[in-house]
């Protein structure tokens, strides 16, 4: 174990830790934004509302993110159109296309973790509202939306933390990650324990960090939750 090489390329690991939690804040948060109006859409009754979101959740989910990403990067620069139009300001950043990418991918993802999360919403707890004569948007902000969030912590922290690792292939369009920096200090010293362990140790770090936000936000948000199953009888008393 060369420990002179890893403490030289510390600086570079640093850029690309801030490389990647950019890309991954800004990411999330624009998922975020779009997956609960989308999330609204899904469970609608209305099949011109829902089934579009289906088809498009479908889609994003039923594909690699590679794959979105290269078709996204690579596959529109083959259309002229694109070139000259005034999106290619933009599609020929790889930052903006790897945002892109990320960002429609997740919602995808978040969309549906959120619709399960209001299709479990109890009917009673509906009802309950709806005998104070909410409309279906005060219905939706102040009850469904806000119980179906707090639900969803669990699921959602495994798509925020599977997120994160999918940051790794950001480097094949060119963003100089955590990924990228191993295989750059890799290239100049062919010293693959001290490279890419390093960056195990970096992501390892990172989902441990992420993992303890969400499990303090489920312990303030899901209380509730775990008053009821500590409360609740044993099984083998149930049964009994």
């Amino acid at each position: 174990m060369d420990w002179k090489i890893i403490a030289d390329s510390l600086p570079l690991y640093v850029e690309g830790i801030r490389t990647t939690l950019v890309l991954l804040a800004i990411s999330l948060a624009s998922s975020f934004v779009l997956a609960v109006p989308l999330a609204v859409a899904r469970v609608s009754p209305r099949l011109w509302l829902s089934k579009p979101v289906w088809f498009f959740t479908y889609v994003l989910r039923g594909t690699p993110l590679l794959v979105q990403l290269f078709l996204i990067y690579h596959g529109l620069a083959q259309f002229e159109f694109i070139r000259e139009s005034a999106a290619w300001v933009l599609l020929k950043n790889a930052w903006f296309c790897a945002w892109l990418a990320f960002t429609l991918n997740s919602t995808a993802y978040t969309t549906e973790i959120f619709a399960g999360a209001l299709r479990a919403t109890s009917v009673g707890e509906i009802e309950a509202a709806r005998s104070y004569g909410m409309r279906p948007f005060k219905l939706y902000s102040r009850v469904l939306l806000p119980s179906a969030l707090r639900r969803s912590l669990p699921q959602y922290s495994n798509e925020v933390v599977g997120l994160m690792h999918a940051t790794a292939i950001a480097s094949t369009v060119t963003l100089v990650d955590i990924t990228r920096v191993a295989r750059d200090v890799y290239a100049n010293h062919l010293l693959v324990t001290e490279t890419f362990g390093v960056a195990a140790i970096i992501y390892f770090v990172l989902t441990f960090v992420l993992v303890g936000i969400f499990k303090l936000l489920e312990k303030r948000f899901l209380r509730h939750l775990q008053t009821q199953r500590a409360t609740a009888p044993d099984a083998h008393l149930i049964k009994a």
